[in-house]
């Protein structure tokens, strides 16, 4: 017990010295980061249904959807154009099937096919504010014009959708 005692004094005087003239010095250490606006940009096809041109409807139109998803920065006001398609005519955008057939299709910003979609001009979807980073999806409204004459075929087409920021 007595070197139990002894020992723990000694420690204590020793430790004692270590503790009262303990001085310090401080320094702040700066912290930053930059946030960039960023968007990704995907898409989900637009398949329209089968298209016959006998039938006796084949002057109606035949509608579609796809969609495009844009995900931001937030406070992004991003806008979304849609180009005109490999198969393009000009201005016109066409389903190919291969072969060097036709079939005249075109894209719209709104459920009435009123506005049509492009890469420029009024023809850009322009987005609101991003209010996070979520991906926000865009539906993409496709027609095929009624009363085309065209052979049996598979008709595709690839059009480019491009996010500006």
């Amino acid at each position: 017990m007595k070197r139990t005692a002894a020992l723990s004094a000694l420690l204590g005087v020793t430790l004692l010295p270590l503790a009262v003239s303990g001085a310090n010095q401080t320094a702040s250490l700066t912290v930053s980061a930059t946030v960039t606006n960023n968007c990704t940009i995907s898409t989900a096809a637009l398949t329209f249904a089968p298209y016959d041109p006998v039938v006796a409807n084949a002057s109606s139109n035949l509608d579609g959807t796809g969609r495009v998803s844009v995900a931001c920065t937030k406070g992004a006001s991003p806008t979304i154009g849609l180009g005109t398609g490999s198969g393009a005519s000009g201005s016109a955008r066409r389903l190919s099937d291969g072969v060097g057939n036709f079939l005249n299709y075109e894209l719209y910003k709104d459920s009435g096919r009123s506005v049509s979609w492009a890469n420029t001009g009024t023809g850009i979807m322009t987005t609101t504010a991003a209010t996070s980073k979520a991906a926000r999806d865009f539906t993409v409204y496709g027609r095929i014009a009624g009363n085309q004459d065209v052979p049996a075929g598979a008709y595709a087409d690839t059009v480019v959708a491009t996010v500006n920021f």
